[in-house]
This record gives C-alpha cells, structure tokens and sequence, in this order.
C-alpha cells in the first residue's frame, strides 16, 4: 500500500514562493545567503537560502545588478520593488537587505592567458 505524499508545510510554500517573485524583480542578481550562510530558511531536504520567514514578517537578502547604478536606477528604488512583490505575496511586513552589487562578468583581454605556468625547478 503506498501513501500519497504530505503536502508542503506552509512554510515551503511561503519561502519558494517568496523566493521566486524577488528573483523575477528586475536587476535583482540574486538571493544572499549572508556572510556565512545564517540567511535562510530551512526546509525537509533542503534550504532556500536569502528568505528568512520570522514571527514579525519576511526577510530577504539579494544582490543586486551593478548595471542599475550605470543606468541611473537607485537602490531604494530596486527595494521598494522588492518589498511591493513580497507584500502583495505575504500580505505581511517586509524587511528588503540589499547585501551586495553583482558585476558583470569580464572577458579577458585578448592576448592575455588566464593563468600563466609556474615552472618546477
């Protein structure tokens, strides 16, 4: 006899969901799990990580697209974005922590080797 599965805990729910909406915000990079990881929120088999789900509200922690700032997009603007997005979501308060700006990845120059060999003399 098998067992239909449990549906997810509430909290699962809240924090993908959650996690979601903020990484489709335009020029948001991505979440921020914190300087050692203690951002998250942890879930049956795994974690999503820059979503803490607390008694007083949400809390997300993203980095941010340095471009914004090339473009004239201010930072606050980029968290009242977020925090519309995951009010509307939770219904609840939001505490929006941009942590860090994402840059561009960068070609190297043209001619240039990554890494040069050390000889073993």
């Amino acid at each position: 006899m098998t067992t239909a599965p449990s549906p997810a805990p509430p909290a699962a729910v809240v924090a993908v969901a959650v996690a979601e909406v903020v990484l489709a915000v335009p020029g948001v990079a991505r979440l921020h799990p914190g300087a050692f990881g203690e951002v998250g929120t942890y879930l049956p088999g795994r974690r999503v990580p820059g979503v803490r789900l607390r008694p007083d509200g949400v809390e997300v922690h993203v980095v941010v697209e340095r471009a914004l700032l090339d473009r004239r997009v201010p930072l606050p603007q980029v968290a009242e974005r977020i925090h519309r997005a995951v009010a509307a979501l939770t219904g609840g308060p939001v505490h929006v922590f941009i942590d860090d700006l994402a840059e561009p990845p960068r070609p190297p120059a043209s001619g240039v080797p990554l890494a040069a060999p050390i000889p073993l003399e």
